[in-house]
């Protein structure tokens, strides 16, 4: 990318001179003998950074600076001055100057200041951009699935979002409980703050309170250095604490002080620090039956249960099953390099008559498999693990379906096969055959009960 330099100096030798550098470095350059001719080239030629002299006729370079601002122009200004007076660099930088240089300039400040700032905007756009990309990614609308279950779940999350309130996930394991923590995040107030998540089950009593508090330097065996815990580095935004039912006892009472008071100690330290953090935390435990039995504090389980949320399991939502499917089948085509774009007939039938126990994550796991797998551009029963293949689907066409079956088959074999052609879409499907998707969600329910139903081994 060549970066566009605009040069505003009434000295004609100093612009000529700073052209000549700047072409020969591999810049777009465009010269103005005084403030007004710059503010004019401003518009016109939109550089990524100006080299402004300060004093100048008719209109000087802090002026300028002020003019080009209010006008919303972004691109970098770099102040130079002859007099070097801390007052004007301090004036500069105060209206929006990223830099100033001294005269006479030194060549290489000139380009090495200027690649600087030109780095340090792309890093800032850059960040911008992923920033953008991670809110898309997270925000409701993009989480996969339209069943009345999860739209029930939006619901919630979607008001609750926007307050400092703690939320509760519950859910069985792979229902993607820390996507939709992310999305809280991502939805809240705090989306410009970091997203800081821990997942409780995974470290031991010690390491846990030294990875949620910090810890001092010798505080304990292998404490070489300060740190800084995760609420520390979650001030201002999100932190997750994924599987909050496995916290000891003792953890579960310095945490309740947290969420009371916001403050705490670091591991080995008398410091007490404050931070505002919003708490997001999940579990696949029963919380409710862990207080009765005596393993979760009671006080500790109300501080966390503000809004609760329910996750839905698969099997209970198998109407956005073609919808995910569809979803995994472009995201791990594109990861693998190939050519997969939809299912064969058959597969989606497969696909709806087993009960997920692994849920989303055990979903994406099969597809990915059978993407890496598949000889085809479809997916075939065959591409599936073998305990999900089930009886081998009958080949037939609609037209030799209709001769002896009932209304009740017809309509299955439409409602599948038109899935498998809109890419699993029960919107779009709704819109082929002219039913309500409602109809279509309740269909595939009763189809997957149906299958359910007929695989398992009879008692005569």
């Amino acid at each position: 990318m060549t970066h566009r330099i605009l040069i505003v100096d009434d000295e004609r030798n100093a612009r000529d001179a700073l052209k000549s550098l700047l072409t020969d470095e591999g810049y777009e350059v465009r010269e103005a003998s005084d403030g007004e001719e710059g503010l004019e080239a401003l518009a016109e030629f939109r550089p990524d950074a100006v080299l402004c002299d300060v004093r100048m006729p008719k209109m000087d370079g802090l002026t300028l600076l002020k003019r080009a601002r209010e006008d919303g122009h972004e691109g970098l200004f770099l102040m130079m001055t002859a007099f070097g007076s801390i007052e004007t660099a301090v004036e500069a930088m105060r209206r929006g100057a990223e830099d100033y240089l001294t005269k006479p300039l030194d060549v290489g400040a000139v380009t090495a200041r200027l690649e600087k700032v030109l780095e340090k905007r792309q890093l800032v756009r850059d960040n911008q951009m992923l920033r953008e990309r991670i809110r898309e990614k997270y925000q409701f609308s993009h989480i996969v699935g339209d069943s009345p279950e999860l739209q029930a779940v939006f619901d919630v999350v979607k008001r609750a979002a926007p307050t400092r309130a703690t939320v509760l996930i519950l859910g069985e394991s792979g229902t993607g409980k820390e996507l939709i923590a992310q999305a809280i995040h991502e939805e809240s107030p705090r989306r410009a703050k970091p997203f800081v998540k821990v997942n409780c089950a995974a470290l031991s009593e010690t390491l846990l309170e030294s990875e949620l508090f910090g810890h001092e330097k010798g505080s304990f065996t292998g404490a070489v250095g300060r740190r800084e815990g995760r609420f520390e580095l979650a001030d201002g935004g999100t932190l997750f604490l994924d599987e909050i039912g496995d916290i000891s006892p003792g953890l579960q009472v310095k945490l309740l002080r947290v969420l009371q008071q916001r403050e705490f100690e670091r591991v080995g330290g008398t410091t007490t620090l404050k931070v505002d953090v919003r708490v997001v935390a999940a579990t696949n435990k029963d919380l409710t039956a862990e207080v009765k039995g005596s393993r979760f504090r009671e006080d500790l389980y109300y501080r966390l249960n503000v809004v609760s949320v329910t996750l839905p399991p698969l099997r209970k939502r198998k109407s956005d099953i073609p919808a995910l499917v569809a979803h995994f089948i472009e995201r791990y085509s594109e990861l693998h390099g190939k050519e997969v774009r939809g299912l064969a007939p058959g597969t989606l039938n497969a696909l709806l008559s087993y009960d997920w126990p692994g849920n989303v994550r055990e979903l994406g796991n099969v597809v990915e498999r059978a993407v890496v797998l598949a000889r085809g551009t479809e997916l075939t029963a065959d591409d599936l693990p073998p305990t999900m293949r089930g009886p081998r689907p009958r080949d037939r066409s609609p037209d030799t379906l209709i001769p002896g079956a009932t209304l009740y088959e017809i309509e299955r074999e439409a409602i599948l096969r038109t899935l498998e052609m809109v890419d699993g879409s029960t919107s779009r499907a709704a819109d082929v055959l002219g039913i309500s998707v409602r109809k279509i969600q309740y269909r595939l329910k009763e189809y997957a009960q149906q299958d359910a139903d007929a695989s398992r081994p009879s008692n005569n």
